[in-house]
């Protein structure tokens, strides 16, 4: 991994269960801000997709972006997150 790539995956890790954050904040949180396109490309080889969330990550516009396992699992992905989330709220 590339300093950058873990400074990517340290700012994803700090992305709360249940929430999204967009490629934009990563980069800025990884010092890079003008790096969005990076960010994604990092994410892309995110070597443990299930320890290091990157689901999480969606585009500015809170469209969904990129997924390495695809679309559909990273929208069954987030919506379980909030549905976990609901049920532990009670």
């Amino acid at each position: 991994m590339t300093k950058f790539e873990i400074r990517v995956y340290r700012a994803v890790l700090s992305i709360p269960f249940g929430q999204a954050r967009s490629y934009k904040w990563v980069a800025q949180k990884a010092g890079s801000p003008g790096a969005c396109r990076a960010v994604g490309q990092a994410l892309k080889r995110n070597p443990y997709p299930l320890i290091i969330p990157c689901h999480r990550v969606i585009r500015s516009d809170g469209e969904i972006g990129g997924y390495v396992f695809g679309l559909k699992q990273k929208r069954f992905l987030l919506e379980l997150e909030k549905e976990l989330l609901k049920c532990l709220a009670g």
